[in-house]
């Protein structure tokens, strides 16, 4: 990409969006083409169609989507495959139809089998059933990669697929109704050490940040006390519990959102469609995405412990069995992409630490 081309970063207020147009702008990067959802609704065909008539950017980066945690995937099934169908068939669609250089879109590691061998390779892509209780938002971005696949076969565009393992960092979403496994067990968590310490002034100001059902730091202590209790921060006795969905025993990988964004920014510049197919004329072109991860793993038990001291919680975290636990393990094989030049820096440690620092600076203050 020369420094001058016009950029567009679908979805750039999110996690991932907003960690890449930071990256592009610490590379020189600054013709960039930017839209809010309330600018641009990215499931209306014809608002996208217009807008990429009239913009013309020479490069797109496809990290808009519908998201969310096992609750929110299982609950608002519909919305979550018609909302990302939408997003994906509008952007990308337009993206050829207008002659974008390059997009790059990213999925997710969800699309994989629930049973897939570990660490999961590319190959592995529609080789079984998928977890499901985010079926359809896996669907959705199966679709997502395969028509950017498709189109490259077919139209000769340079549509690239990335597969982000379970991501967390700087704007991510806390909202308890909402959010994935690390930010609300982080939120939860620090809002358990408040109420601990019996320091209702945070907690107020953290509910009038992030309200939950409603429920602000005006609200009364009762009020309170029940919607935290109905997310499973409570005191029992003189000890608080925090109540942690599952187990406690299944595998996860997390990247830092600003090591994916590095890896997105990557790939755009510097991977090809064509380096991703070695097939000789005649042969079936399959699994070109590409997986984007730490290739380490660690459990959802150790990862709340981690939580827990950093945030100097001493109370009881209670892992409720009743409640799903979801694929027991999910570790990409990175390997491709550490061959394209690329590997990950910031471990879960680190990574954790950051983050807590960023909530208290962003959200609690």
């Amino acid at each position: 990409m020369e420094k001058n081309a016009k950029i567009y970063v679908a979805g750039h207020r999110g996690l991932v969006g907003s960690a890449i147009l930071k990256n592009l702008k610490e590379k020189g990067y600054f013709n960039f083409v930017l839209k809010t959802h309330k600018e641009l609704d990215l499931t209306n065909s014809n608002a996208v169609a217009d807008f990429f008539c009239r913009e013309k950017p020479e490069y797109v980066f496809l990290a808009a989507a519908k998201v969310g945690g096992i609750v929110a995937n299982n609950i608002y099934r519909g919305q979550f495959i018609y909302e990302n169908l939408m997003i994906q068939n509008n952007v990308i669609h337009q993206s050829y139809i207008n002659n974008v250089k390059k997009l790059v879109f990213l999925g997710s590691s969800c699309i994989y089998p629930k049973e897939a061998v570990q660490p999961m390779k590319e190959s592995a892509l529609l080789t079984g059933p998928l977890e499901y209780t985010n079926e359809p938002y896996a669907i959705a971005k199966i679709a997502g990669l395969k028509m950017c696949e498709s189109y490259n076969i077919q139209y000769n565009t340079n549509f690239i697929a990335v597969m982000p393992t379970n991501l967390y960092g700087p704007n991510d979403n806390f909202n308890l109704e909402t959010s994935h496994v690390l930010p609300a067990m982080i939120r939860k968590i620090h809002l358990a050490k408040c109420l601990e310490l019996n320091d209702w002034n945070t907690i107020k100001k953290d509910l009038d940040t992030r309200p939950i059902e409603g429920i602000s730091g005006k609200s009364s202590e009762k009020d309170i006390l029940k919607i935290l209790k109905k997310y499973g921060i409570q005191k029992a006795s003189d000890i608080v519990q925090v109540e942690i969905w599952g187990s406690g025993t299944p595998m996860r990988e997390f990247l830092w959102s600003e090591d994916m964004a590095d890896a997105t920014v990557f790939v755009m510049e510097s991977v090809n469609f064509l380096d991703l197919t070695s097939v000789i004329e005649g042969k079936e072109i399959r699994n070109t995405h590409i997986n984007i991860g730490t290739g380490s793993e660690i459990s959802i038990k150790n990862v709340a412990t981690l939580i827990r001291q950093l945030v100097n919680f001493s109370g009881e975290l209670r892992f409720n069995t009743e409640k799903p636990d979801g694929t027991m393990r999910k570790l990409l094989d990175v390997s491709k992409i550490n061959s394209l030049g690329w590997e990950h820096t910031v471990d879960i440690e680190d990574g954790l630490n950051k983050m807590y620092l960023w909530y208290n600076k962003y959200i609690v203050e």
